[in-house]
């Protein structure tokens, strides 16, 4: 059956890309017995707690599965013991950030002014030092688990959900490249090898089915799969480097052909060691965009429809880099856990120009307050207002503006 062997051949792909791809190195691979694991200790939960109950709070949890920090299972960060934050914090006391200088010298290379802005950055250090957490934390899920009021049954559902999280985290980093790269296989494997001659009508229907693509909406099997397609083209033909792209005639760059021959090699490594948003920065060109006619759209509310916004390839590339970038939702930071030292949990949102959606940034703090069980507040940036902080606090939403909008 066609069906089965497009399945199949397509699968092989996803392998292949699950097993060979840097940003799944740290995946782990005894996942499926790991979930079956979680989901006994859920129901025993379940039986001692009560369904609804465990039910709610697993709720509130995914709804904040996203407040992740996806580079964590990547990055090993240290941080300075106690004993040697007190020595340093001991010698800044000591000197004043004051310099060896004999005494007759003294007071040219430790002048007031100096020995004053040097205590005055000691204390902001110290300060700071004080404030917690120290630097903002992005892994909002993280903090929760280790430091807000919970059972520990409660810990260990977030836990779970926190887990689960981190492990699909890869694939979404990359469903354009995993995608791409198991439509470019199963394209191959099928056009060269598993299709009889009575398979190829309902072969071709499925395939173009799968790559069909409309207004406002990106196809990642579409993208994936002609973008792998044109860097192996290019790389056949040399078609990259200073000497072409300094190239001006079209003309000229269509009958581009050095026969290097390195495209299969080329897409191997690609597939190797990026994920979606290196892929898109690093290979889209414009005239990769032109022949695929992509184009930037926005979504005319009085027509009910997307229409085109934008021909230009750095708008596209730039609006197609922003929905890849922490898959296209608002980054969270916890900046204070103890927000005017009432043990109150101050939330900031990145603005990069892109408003909260203010309905689910209600539900999100409500979700967030159940866990801290304290008042929580966010700040971010709303277009046409300022600078705003949103609270809860348990019972109610309230709101002020921090900084009002520049005219």
């Amino acid at each position: 059956d066609v069906d089965q062997k497009l399945v199949m051949a397509h699968v092989y792909g996803h392998a292949d890309f699950f097993k060979n791809n840097l940003w799944f190195a740290h995946t782990n691979r005894q996942m499926l017995d790991e979930m079956a694991n979680h989901a006994t200790r859920i129901s025993r939960y379940m039986d001692k707690y009560g369904y609804e109950e465990v039910e709610a709070f697993i709720d509130r949890c995914l709804s904040l599965e996203n407040l992740i920090d996806i580079h964590q299972p990547s990055i090993r960060r240290l941080a300075a013991r106690p004993q040697e934050r007190q020595e340093d914090a001991h010698v800044a006391d000591a000197n004043s950030g004051r310099l060896r200088a004999s005494g007759y010298m003294d007071s040219f290379i430790n002048p007031p002014e100096y020995l004053a802005e040097m205590r005055q950055r000691a204390a902001a250090e110290r300060q700071r030092e004080k404030q917690f957490p120290v630097e903002p934390q992005k892994d909002v899920l993280l903090f929760l688990l280790e430091y807000a009021p919970l059972e520990p049954w409660q810990q260990d559902i977030v836990a779970i959900v926190r887990e689960e999280a981190l492990y699909f985290a890869p694939q979404r980093q990359t469903k354009i490249m995993n995608e791409g790269w198991a439509s470019f296989w199963h394209s191959t494997i099928m056009t060269r090898h598993a299709l009889s001659p009575d398979e190829l009508i309902d072969y071709a229907d499925h395939h173009s089915g799968t790559l069909a693509t409309s207004p406002g909406r990106l196809n990642p099997y579409k993208l994936g799969i002609e973008l792998l397609r044109d860097v192996e083209d290019r790389w056949n033909r040399g078609a990259f480097g200073p000497e072409y792209e300094a190239c001006t005639s079209q003309a000229e760059r269509a009958r581009w052909d050095r026969k290097l021959g390195l495209g299969r090699e080329k897409i191997f490594e690609v597939r190797r060691i990026y994920n979606d948003i290196g892929f898109i920065d690093e290979f889209l060109t414009r005239d990769f965009a032109e022949a695929q006619q992509l184009f930037s759209y926005r979504y005319n509310r009085r027509a009910r429809r997307y229409e085109v916004e934008s021909r230009d390839f750095d708008d596209i590339k730039r609006q197609l880099l922003t929905s890849l970038t922490n898959f296209g939702e608002p980054a969270i930071l916890v900046q204070d856990a103890n927000f005017q030292n009432r043990g109150e949990l101050y939330l900031r949102h990145v603005w990069e120009e892109v408003d909260l959606r203010l309905d689910y940034a209600q539900d999100t703090l409500e979700n967030v307050q159940a866990l801290w069980q304290r008042p929580v507040h966010l700040e971010t940036h709303i277009t046409d207002r300022g600078l705003m902080q949103f609270s809860y606090d348990g019972k109610e939403h309230s709101q002020k503006l921090l900084v009002p909008q520049k005219v």
